[in-house]
């Protein structure tokens, strides 16, 4: 398995599939379905303490906003990997709240209620079973002068200990299931991921079962999924589709982008932009508008741009895949046609080359999400951002000036040195959803450094001390501007990637605008759809031809659409494990998708894991009952 990857590389995926079947077997114990979404806060509550979490009502405050209406399997897998698990010490905290007075005693009814608020949630008789392992007095209480003979030499530690191993032994239990249960193992793999999908499944998927009750439902339930003597194979499944696809390495000289000889000479023109991660997984950025004003030969490209001070260190992201997509179409609309996408790479630029008529379109940054993903290694150390000068006034650590002067030069789209109005706005949506207006500007180059009416980058610095001043050096308001751009308490950007986009055309001067569309991440979607289903191979699943399959490969990536035209949804597997050298944008070599009756949905993406190594796409699809 992972013949291609490094020891670090094999390592992480092992410890990556090891946790999402420790999730999936948690949330089914809770769950009819990993396809079930969580829809109540108390839900949400219940699945965690299963999980042996014990989140503070903030966190969850956090994860459940007055604006979240449910959350997926996918969302609840990284929630878990931001709460650590509940331990001795803070039980061992629990247990001596309950007995104030040190008596040395704690009741039943006490004893359940720390149970049902710390770790995993228990039934009465789950109690009253951890209840009869440690010596009770005539009053039904638990001793600790007794339980201190017994346990040395932390009567209550050692109490805890054992509580704590008996929710480890629980998930165990629950991993032992869902390895035994045949139909749950293939069938529950992960959830929809992609945005737009989410939408269309709440408008049109009838609501599914709510949590599963320990009464004569569930045990119904396990008489039904108990594996007959039928293969599972047959018993879960209509049909499936294979299809298997081995990729040279991208240094083929098939795949190299060439630029025009007579480049120099063309009109040009440049900006930049970022992509960012959402909190659900997604991937966001600005769109363009590009103007023609007549006919002409056009030589797009976009790559990844280093921030890095060092040449011989480059930014952490220069190896995130990227392209254009270019499109026509109306906004008011939301009708917009596929024109052509860049496909040839030179190291970490892609491009396309090509005619294009008179007239508007817009350019549409994508990356498939393989390596721009939620960062899950925890941060050893926050940084400081701003500390008291001798004076007693506050100001800016040098580390949090050079990441502010980082932000600066990603938010310079034009890269002239400056902030315009339009430029701060955009970065002003991305980090607290409002916009400045003209006012609010005039007041900023009143107070602030500027420049022919424009921010400068010691104006910024100057804009953000006066924030940190509006706080009293309470630096939650910046760390909310700088987890917004993709930074963590480190001051690295892992959750972000910089890109520039470039314009060539032959004889005209073209005109590049930045454009905030509010359903920009929906229209880069249709038109994705689009381009998958007129340039990649259809295959309808067998047994089921109003489930098509289309799957678009070019040099750098194998993108994968699944088109439901029948009346019904219809829930697919999707098993990547023959796969060699490849990296899912799904983040799991087996998964299912739920696809709503006559929806169209992104099933995966694929890049090569080693790009100058040899990569096979082995891909099973199933529709299973």
């Amino acid at each position: 398995m992972w013949p291609h990857c490094t020891p670090a590389q094999r390592s992480q995926l092992k410890n990556d599939e090891l946790f999402y079947t420790r999730c999936r077997a948690t949330y089914l114990s809770v769950f009819k379905s990993s396809l079930t979404d969580i829809r109540s806060r108390e839900q949400l509550c219940v699945v965690l303490q299963q999980a042996g979490r014990n989140p503070s009502q903030k966190s969850i405050d956090n994860y459940w906003t007055p604006r979240t209406t449910k959350l997926s399997f996918d969302d609840f897998c990284e929630i878990l990997r931001k709460e650590r698990e509940t331990d001795e010490s803070e039980l061992v905290k629990a247990f001596r709240k309950l007995d104030p007075d040190d008596s040395g005693y704690i009741s039943h009814s006490d004893l359940y209620r720390v149970l049902t608020s710390r770790g995993e949630k228990m039934s009465p008789e789950e109690v009253n079973g951890i209840f009869s392992l440690a010596e009770i007095n005539n009053d039904g209480k638990l001793d600790y002068v007794k339980v201190r003979s017994l346990f040395v030499p932390c009567h209550d530690a050692q109490f805890c200990r054992l509580l704590v191993a008996t929710v480890e032994q629980c998930q165990a239990a629950a991993v032992e299931r869902l390895e035994a249960d045949a139909r749950q193992k293939w069938q529950n793999f992960g959830s929809q991921s992609e945005g737009p999908s989410r939408s269309s499944v709440s408008q049109t998927s009838p609501q599914v079962p709510e949590m599963r009750q320990k009464s004569e439902t569930d045990a119904t339930a396990r008489k039904e999924t108990r594996p007959s003597s039928q293969p599972s194979s047959a018993r879960s499944r209509r049909s499936s589709m294979s299809n298997t696809v081995t990729m040279g390495a991208s240094s083929a000289k098939s795949s190299k982008l060439l630029e025009p000889k007579s480049l120099q000479g063309w009109h040009y023109t440049s900006l930049k932009g970022c992509f960012f991660l959402e909190e659900d997984g997604g991937i966001v950025s600005l769109q363009y508008r590009l103007h023609l004003p007549q006919t002409a030969t056009v030589f797009l490209t976009i790559r990844p741009f280093n921030l890095s001070q060092v040449d011989e260190k480059p930014s952490s992201w220069m190896n995130v895949d990227t392209a254009l997509f270019v499109a026509t179409g109306n906004e008011t609309k939301d009708d917009f046609n596929f024109i052509c996408c860049t496909e040839l790479q030179d190291k970490e630029k892609f491009g396309w080359k090509g005619e294009l008529s008179a007239g508007t379109y817009y350019i549409l940054p994508f990356t498939t999400g393989c390596r721009l993903r939620k960062q899950r290694k925890p941060v050893a150390k926050e940084a400081q951002l701003v500390y008291r000068a001798e004076s007693g006034e506050l100001a800016l650590t040098k580390e949090f000036r050079s990441t502010l002067s980082d932000i600066f030069e990603i938010i310079d789209l034009n890269g002239n040195g400056l902030l315009s109005l339009e430029e701060y706005n955009f970065f002003e949506q991305r980090t607290s959803g409002e916009k400045c207006d003209e006012d609010a500007w005039a007041v900023c180059k009143e107070n602030f450094d500027t420049k022919r009416n424009e921010l400068t980058r010691q104006g910024f610095m100057e804009l953000n001390l006066m924030e940190a001043n509006d706080q009293e050096g309470d630096p939650r308001d910046l760390w909310v501007t700088l987890e917004s751009m993709g930074y963590n308490r480190a001051l690295e950007m892992v959750e972000a990637c910089p890109f520039v986009v470039s314009v060539y055309a032959e004889d005209v001067k073209p005109t590049l605008q930045p454009v905030s569309l509010e359903l920009g991440h929906k229209v880069l979607n249709t038109v994705l759809y689009k381009s998958v289903i007129a340039k990649g191979e259809a295959r309808p699943i067998k047994g089921h031809q109003a489930v098509v399959v289309y799957t678009y490969r070019n040099e750098a990536r194998i993108s994968s659409v699944i088109n439901n035209k029948s009346n019904q949804k219809v829930i697919v597997h999707v098993n990547n494990e023959q796969s060699k050298n490849c990296i899912s944008s799904r983040g799991m070599n087996v998964f299912a998708l739920e696809v709503p009756a006559k929806t169209r949905m992104v099933c995966q993406h694929i890049i090569p894991l080693n790009e100058k190594q040899e990569w096979t796409y082995s891909c099973i699809e199933t529709i299973v009952m």
